[in-house]
């Protein structure tokens, strides 16, 4: 048993966490590449100072949160395969866990119009996706999903075969891989093992080593952050993961002129640009980071993460999920959460997932048939 799941303050910054992301994914739904100027003319001079309407409603999330609750759902459902067939958790699970992590992405394709035949891909013959999370039909509406992951996973559906770093599907560094990546935190206690997972998670989709190594170090980020380390302690011990892989330089250097701006006081929109637009791996990172380091509450975070001219929602949504694990769901504006769509969902799946790995999920039939194998 892993007690540190057990701790309230570790469901406080899990649900936070998982919260914040989507807030801080509605925050910047609507705005997502329009420049500052633009932002300033729709949402006033102040910039974004409260959730408005996107896709046909107030608090709605882009494919971002999508994505991340599957993930959420795919390490559960590994966790439980793996519990199920050893008695007790065992990384030496007949399912990779990278596996669980494809069907869980091929099932979030399905969610976007693709049907299931198409893609579930070749290794799976059943004939309607199984689980718990897709049956929430809200899930099923397309938010401007990135091209790179939509047709990595088509091209999964056609073939079956999984990539990974030892095999790059293509040179993307795009932050699709990260922008998913914060449940990953979840995995292990060994960091180095949630450093590569969260890596080749992103792999799955995005080759270039910008596009997966930042979400390993984000996952171990977060990691620490659920555990109660501060953030620059947690971004050093990231950097040591980081280094020991080929190709991290870009990430350094970017985690570095992040830690550097940080020095220059509070956030404006002018500053956080000078970081880059959030729309690849490192800079999405950088930013989120940067923005997470100077500032003092999460709700002023999320503001800040969101008013550039850049990938607004991907960089509210990192930066969401490590505010919320910093400070917790108590510090979140409630009435944003009370508009949140999809938030009975997430705290649901985040308790669940709480269950799972801290030990205490059940060992029935109905639990498995909640989160089966694959």
């Amino acid at each position: 048993m892993r007690e540190w799941l057990q701790d309230p303050a570790t469901r406080s910054r899990l649900r936070g966490s998982l919260f914040a992301g989507a807030i801080g994914d509605a925050l910047g739904a609507k705005t997502e590449f329009d420049s500052i100027d633009r932002i300033r003319e729709i949402a006033g001079p102040a910039g974004i100072t409260d959730l408005i309407p996107a896709y046909g409603g107030v608090g709605r999330i882009t494919d971002d949160t999508q994505m991340t609750l599957f993930t959420l759902e795919g390490l559960i459902r590994a966790h439980a395969a793996a519990r199920r067939e050893q008695g007790t958790f065992t990384t030496a699970a007949t399912t990779p866990v990278e596996q669980s992590l494809q069907q869980a992405y091929q099932r979030w394709l399905h969610t976007q119009g693709i049907p299931w035949e198409r893609a579930r891909g070749p290794k799976d013959a059943s004939a309607e996706p199984d689980g718990w999370l897709i049956t929430n039909r809200e899930l099923f509406s397309r938010r401007a999903p990135g091209l790179t992951c939509f047709g990595e996973l088509e091209a999964y559906g056609r073939t079956g075969v999984r990539v990974g770093m030892d095999r790059p599907v293509n040179n993307s560094k795009g932050c699709g891989g990260i922008m998913r990546a914060a449940p990953v935190a979840l995995w292990s206690d060994d960091l180095a093992e949630v450093f590569r997972l969260g890596a080749e998670s992103a792999a799955l989709t995005h080759g270039h080593p910008s596009g997966y190594l930042s979400s390993g170090a984000f996952a171990v980020i977060v990691r620490e952050l659920l555990v109660g380390k501060p953030l620059l302690d947690a971004v050093a011990t990231a950097r040591t993961e980081l280094e020991k892989y080929r190709g991290h330089e870009e990430q350094s250097v970017a985690l570095d002129q992040a830690l550097a701006l940080s020095r220059e006081g509070a956030p404006t929109p002018e500053k956080l640009e000078t970081l880059g637009q959030g729309n690849i791996g490192e800079t999405a990172l950088s930013m989120s980071v940067y923005v997470a380091l100077t500032t003092t509450d999460a709700n002023a975070a999320l503001l800040a993460s969101v008013n550039h001219s850049g990938d607004s929602d991907s960089t509210g949504s990192i930066c969401g999920n490590l505010v919320g694990a910093m400070y917790g769901e108590e510090a979140l504006n409630t009435d944003w959460l009370a508009k949140l769509e999809l938030a009975e969902v997430i705290g649901r799946l985040a308790d669940d997932a709480l269950a799972e790995f801290g030990g205490s999920a059940p060992g029935d039939d109905r639990w498995y048939a909640r989160y089966p194998a694959h």
